[in-house]
């Protein structure tokens, strides 16, 4: 039995959540009973060790005596521009109740206190689908883009699927019948839509908890499609050594260190100290109970970058050795292959390899409003052709058309040609671009000594060949596109493989986590 007082236990559910939305509501409710809390997650990538994060918080609150859900969402991974695909959802889903269980285990939560559920299970429901209809009614475009900017995946023309995803994530509250939903605090907007709209339903508004975004090794936001930025659950100790050598921990600097934000996060909620280890004339070993003192002293640069990272190292293959073990099984060895096949062997992922697509440098020679519509700009592009290209473009209402000027950019040329506004659009200017109020935006930069007409291709795809012209009704361009974004070195990337010219990469000045449309 838990004799934790409530105020107790509501200590024990906020500590390190950077917000909390509904704090009366959640004292209330502890007030009277145990708490009913849902953490759900998209199953797309593979899980990596910043799932730490939330699984330690899960461990809390089963120690503050909550009734914990969780939710594999499976159908909101395929709402998200298809990161899962149909065909592997389900498979996906299996590997994600066996890797998260794993690594509850490997950190002692009883599995017998959480209720794990498939998102299909209820939201294929007459009922749910009513309420998604119901709800469609009330949310403006504006609103449903807006909630789910951090985290559905941003394009230049998203998909209904995509506006779709945050109000299914609002409706989850209601019929999973919870008290608060927990996520990151990347979700904080797609919280606020379900504040907003839940009542207008008749549903009880519903209290947020909210993890800060834990920092990844290259120092930005840890993601599954950035191989550089995490470590998998599945890594070998030598990967994880690789890895952790390279990690962002400049000595001192406690900005955007993943290193020490893991430290704090993972480590001490769930061990309570903090070994570091270190030769002797270097002062030793020396154990931290509190986090604090280790923040301190590596900013007094008492701690050196490498004996953190080593430390680190071997605290994070105790945690992940019980989960090797269990996936070295032939079943989960087999559907870890099954539920992400390697790309080059799959005729899909060859249907829809980056060289169908003709990329090349093009020079804008002039630049000019469309005559019928004021948000659009007429190009004329030198693409190595004899005649330039018309090219009719809305994001270059977002640049100083004095940076145009015989300026060398991207171009997609085996678009059909389409019409816009009466004028036939022959090309597509490639930028890059960050959603917001204002949107940014930049050209792509091809490398120093390109020419018009140089072609631009995908690393490791370089002999492919491009298609003549794109079938509009494939949606190439459109699958393709959006695995197309901007490193945190501001290098054009495809899936982690870079964007290039025979010269070099393809990179853009700033807008650094970008969308390339």
């Amino acid at each position: 039995m838990n004799t934790l007082s409530p105020d107790e236990k509501f200590n024990l559910i906020t500590r390190n959540l950077q917000e909390v939305l509904g704090e009366e509501k959640v004292k209330q409710v502890l007030q009277e009973r145990a708490l009913r809390v849902y953490w759900g997650t998209a199953t797309t990538g593979k899980p990596h060790v910043a799932y730490f994060v939330p699984m330690s918080k899960i461990a809390d609150f089963l120690k503050a005596g909550c009734e914990v859900t969780v939710l594999f969402a499976d159908l909101h991974a395929y709402l998200d521009n298809m990161k899962a695909p149909w065909e592997l959802l389900e498979l996906r889903v299996k590997y994600y109740e066996q890797v998260i269980k794993a690594m509850l285990e490997s950190i002692s939560v009883p599995l017998d206190k959480l209720k794990f559920v498939k998102g299909t299970d209820f939201q294929l429901s007459r009922e749910y689908t009513l309420d998604v209809y119901r709800l469609s009614s009330m949310v403006t475009e504006h609103d449903a883009k807006k909630a789910g900017a951090e985290v559905v995946k941003q394009v230049e023309h998203p998909l209904l699927s995509g506006l779709l995803y945050p109000g299914l994530q609002a409706l989850d509250e209601e019929y999973l019948k919870v008290d608060a939903q927990f996520g990151g605090v990347d979700q904080r907007k797609i919280f606020t839509l379900a504040e907003k709209y839940l009542p207008s339903l008749g549903y009880a508004k519903r209290a947020h908890l909210m993890n800060p975004m834990v920092p990844g090794l290259t120092g930005a936001k840890m993601s599954s499609s950035e191989e550089e930025s995490k470590i998998d659950l599945l890594d070998s100790k030598e990967d994880v050594k690789k890895k952790l050598k390279k990690a962002f921990c400049e000595p001192g600097n406690i900005q955007n260190n993943g290193v020490l934000s893991f430290v704090k996060y993972v480590l001490f909620p769930l061990r309570g100290v903090f070994s570091i280890k270190r030769d002797a004339k270097w002062g030793g070993d020396k154990v931290y109970s509190v986090f604090e003192e280790v923040e301190k002293d590596f900013v007094a640069e008492m701690i050196h970058p490498g004996d953190l990272k080593a430390s680190v190292e071997d605290a994070l293959n105790e945690l992940l050795d019980p989960i090797r073990k269990k996936f070295e099984s032939p079943e989960l060895r087999k559907l870890t292959s099954n539920a992400y096949p390697d790309p080059s062997k799959t005729s899909q992922c060859q249907t829809l390899a980056p060289s169908r697509l003709d990329i090349r440098v093009g020079k804008i020679l002039s630049v000019e409003k469309h005559p019928d519509a004021e948000s659009l700009y007429l190009e004329k592009i030198d693409v190595g052709e004899p005649e330039p290209r018309t090219v009719v473009s809305g994001l270059v209402a977002y640049i100083s058309q004095e940076d145009l000027q015989d300026r060398l950019v991207l171009v997609l040329c085996n678009l059909k040609p389409q019409k816009m506004r009466g004028i036939e659009s022959q090309a597509m200017l490639l930028c890059a671009s960050i959603e917001g109020e204002p949107r940014k935006v930049e050209p792509l930069d091809p490398p120093e000594g390109s020419l018009p007409g140089d072609r631009v291709f995908v690393e490791g795809y370089e002999s492919g060949k491009p298609d003549d012209r794109l079938n509009p009704k494939k949606k190439v361009w459109e699958k393709l596109q959006v695995d197309l974004k901007i490193s945190d070195e501001c290098v054009a990337q495809w899936k982690d493989k870079q964007l290039m010219t025979k010269l070099g990469q393809i990179t853009c000045k700033t807008l650094k986590g970008g969308n390339i449309s």
